[in-house]
């Protein structure tokens, strides 16, 4: 019986919404044009209607007669629009619609968003009321001023108060809008008239030393005027958004400095209380004033103001590679031999013949480098048994590396991988341009090459966490690395993802040396950002591990669980920079070969190692670890439970196998980037992805090229035990000229770290290390306590005036 094939419902074009998104966008910036250009007519047509608008006044009944001859600017379009609105409208007051279409055209040009015009569009109608209402009132002989609408108002308004009370509504429709819109308020008008007096008195004795013989500086008299006006009139020309005071200032990859853009808040004065008085004189009740209550989110407001944070804001220009940067090979896809798979085919039957094992059904599915054949045995027969034929079914094809799958997981049949005699490689290029990639909503993906079934396997490493790599020398363990490094660097921006890279071998990862200042993360002091020396590992992961309690501390602050969390709250502008918080970047940390880390380090590498599979995933730090000698003495039993998702290339034991994956099959593979994967659940066999040196070389050129960070991101400072014989006598004369400042910032803030002097002093992290060091020399600040916070000795500004003097009498 055929099998229905369920049809998988068509899943939707991601180009389609990026189509719909521009078009949008183009009628917005079409609409937003046209409103732009009407403002202009309107305005041509009202300005003609007050020099020719008499002349026109008979022409505007006869505008479909082309003989018809009209005066104003706009032709009989204008001398219409201008009739309709001046005269037969609201008069005057029509000008702020002029105003009105300007604004929102701009709005829309600028991609703006439009809802923050309601408030204008409000009170410019209810002004165009007011106006034509006053103008009605005041100026019945010239039509024009008030127009009709504010003529018949006024009649129907005065037939019911009179013209007494008419213009009582008046005034206080004009006290509404001064109050509401231009917010006066009695301490204003209090303030504007002392002002003015104390500018008079200014100007007179201004005038007087003028007649004495003063010089009288009219540059600087301009600049004073400049100054008092402090909200100057919008106006449609003067209209300009200037975006890049929009956007936050950044000094560091990880910091941000929202000084420049956001105004100091004056404090907010203490609510007074109440006193309600008594007949008795002596017995007083006070009651205590209501709070001020705050009606808009400062989170909400931040982000209406300046939008969300964006952390590729400092490289907003930054460009991914190219696809073309990779190597397009020749022989690429799959090739099938139907002579080849009816040969296999026939051995495996004939095999299992032999021992009496009947077989139902068989289907072959093609790979780069291996076919699967799919067998569904007769009732009756024993998987066990097929499965102890491995070795004889091998001996009949004569093939390297058969392996039995026995039963396919979710399916009801046994597998038989077969390697090809002409295998095909996967080239990168394929993987990366692969749709299955492209399109992939994960936070670190990562195209690890093609399964059997020919599909581009893609994994997240921030769901595995942690991946452990083994394999033989020269099996592809280092192709592999290079594979995911390529991908990650195809996907996410340098201000999302930092590397570690440890490479022991000094040659494999030094072509990534020219994205340091890019991707690559490092020590404070260090030359290099690739680590190649053994002692400088332990120092580093030593590093990660302050970095992994630092970043702990901060998500416990935001009171998330996670970094996607804190990264999401950070971005809507709910956490403050000032507090400590930053954009936390993924930290991934590759180390190319562990086993000779185990070597020479032991215990002081597997513990942080350790640590960091336990603890850090869930702050964006993920281990991807290789090695060429999966024993038990260099992947322990602490290390393996940390690692779930692990990569076997080929080995050479079914022990090695066992240790990798708890299971054989690794020491069956055929070699050449042949691995199996693992994470914790099945066995995926995939044909990894080839990516030569040169690709990774024009990859790195591409990306080296661009402009970058001012320095590789830096992780804490980690001092270890021979850190206490650091001598950290200073010479007073050779103190930082910033010594002093430091040192009031620090006694003020009660905190001694370095990250602060960088914040209040603008510095980099080296700079404001060796203040932090001549600190501690003068016994300012305490010695270094880890991730916390360092003591401050001296308790307030007095004490420490009193510390400096003492120093001078001294010397």
């Amino acid at each position: 019986m055929a099998k229905t094939v369920k049809k998988e419902p068509k899943e939707k074009d991601p180009q389609s919404d990026i189509k719909i998104l521009k078009t949008k966008k183009q009628y917005r910036m079409l609409f937003g044009f046209l409103l732009v250009l009407l403002s202009i007519a309107f305005l041509v047509s009202f300005i003609s209607f007050f020099v020719s608008g008499q002349a026109d006044q008979s022409a505007v009944d006869s505008i479909t007669d082309r003989s018809e001859h009209v005066e104003n600017w706009l032709g009989k379009f204008g001398a219409y629009i201008a009739d309709l609105f001046i005269y037969r409208g609201f008069g005057v007051a029509s000008f702020l619609f002029v105003k009105l279409c300007f604004l929102s055209g701009a709005f829309l040009l600028l991609d703006l968003p439009i809802q923050k015009l309601k408030n204008t569009w409000f009170w410019d109608l209810f002004a165009v009321i007011v106006l034509s209402i006053t103008f009605g009132f005041f100026a019945t002989t010239i039509p024009e001023l008030g127009g009709t609408i504010g003529y018949e108002l006024n009649q129907f308004i005065q037939d019911y108060i009179g013209k007494i009370g008419t213009l009582l509504g008046i005034v206080f429709a004009i006290v509404i809008y001064l109050i509401f819109k231009i917010k006066i308020s009695p301490d204003a008008v209090k303030t504007f008239f002392e002002k003015k007096h104390t500018d008079i008195k200014d100007d007179l004795s201004g005038l007087t030393s003028a007649e004495n013989g003063t010089d009288y500086n009219l540059e600087e008299f301009a600049v004073k005027e400049e100054e008092e006006i402090e909200e100057p009139t919008l106006k449609p020309s003067q209209f300009e958004i200037n975006k890049e005071a929009l956007k936050p200032t950044i000094e560091h990859a990880s910091e941000i400095n929202l000084e420049p853009t956001i105004k100091t808040v004056e404090p907010t004065p203490t609510p007074q209380p109440q006193i309600i008085e008594t007949n008795d004189e002596a017995f007083v009740i006070e009651q205590a004033a209501d709070e001020d209550v705050v009606e808009e989110n400062l989170a909400a407001k931040l982000v209406a103001d300046f939008g969300e944070f964006d952390p590729t804001l400092e490289l907003s220009n930054y460009k991914f590679p190219t696809i073309d940067l990779l190597k397009e090979y020749t022989s690429v896809g799959i090739t099938i031999n139907q002579e080849e798979l009816e040969e296999n085919k026939n051995k495996i039957v004939e095999t299992l013949k032999n021992y009496k094992i009947d077989i139902a059904q068989i289907k072959a599915t093609v790979g780069p480098s291996v076919t699967l054949y799919e067998i569904v045995p007769e009732a009756g027969i024993r998987i066990s048994k097929i499965k102890s034929l491995e070795d004889d079914i091998a001996l009949s094809l004569a093939a390297l590396g058969i392996r039995i799958i026995a039963p396919i997981p979710g399916k009801g049949t046994i597998g038989i991988e077969v390697p090809n005699k002409n295998p095909t490689i996967v080239p990168m290029k394929t993987v990366i341009s692969s749709a299955k990639f492209q399109e992939a909503e994960m936070e670190l993906p990562i195209a690890l090459g093609k399964t059997i079934s020919n599909e581009t396997f893609v994994v997240d490493l921030a769901k595995m966490p942690h991946l452990l790599m083994a394999g033989a020398t020269g099996q592809g363990k280092s192709v592999g690395l290079n594979a995911v490094l390529t991908s990650l660097l195809y996907k996410k921006h340098p201000a999302e993802v930092k590397f570690v890279l440890v490479d022991p071998k000094k040659v494999e990862l030094t072509l990534f040396n020219k994205i340091e200042r890019h991707y690559l993360a490092k020590l404070p002091d260090t030359e290099d950002a690739i680590i190649t020396d053994n002692n400088k590992v332990i120092n580093t992961l030593n590093s990660l591990c302050v970095e992994m309690d630092n970043r702990y501390s901060l998500l416990k602050d935001a009171m998330v669980r996670n970094i996607k969390e804190y990264n999401e709250k950070f971005k809507a502008r709910k956490l403050n920079p000032e507090n400590g918080h930053r954009f936390l970047p993924y930290i991934v940390l590759v180390v190319d070969e562990f086993a000779d880390l185990i070597m020479t380090a032991g215990k002081e590498v597997e513990t942080p190692i350790a640590r960091l599979a336990q603890l850090a995933r869930a702050i964006g730090i993920h281990l991807i670890i290789a090695t060429q000698r999966p024993s038990v003495n260099v992947i322990t039993g602490i290390i393996k439970a940390n690692f779930p998702a692990r990569i076997a290339f080929r080995v050479t034991s079914k022990i090695d196998s066992r240790t990798i994956l708890d299971t054989q099959g690794a020491d069956q593979l055929i070699g050449r980037g042949d691995l199996l994967y693992s994470n914790g659940n099945d066995l995926v066999r995939v044909q990894c992805a080839f990516v030569d040196t040169p690709e990774v070389e024009k990859i790195v050129d591409y990306i080296g090229s661009q402009k970058a960070y001012a320095s590789a991101y830096l992780l804490p400072e980690y001092v270890g035990e021979e850190g206490s014989s650091v001598n950290l006598e200073f010479d007073i004369s050779e103190r930082d000229s910033l010594f002093r400042e430091a040192a009031e910032i620090i006694v003020t803030a009660q905190q001694g770290s370095a990250s602060l002097l960088q914040r209040k002093l603008k510095l980099g992290y080296n700079r404001a290390g060796r203040l932090i060091d001549q600190l501690e020399a003068a016994g300012i600040v305490g010695p270094f306590e880890g991730s916390k916070a360092r003591s401050v000795n001296i308790t307030d500004l007095a004490s420490l005036e009193q510390f400096f003097n003492n120093e001078q009498n001294n010397e």
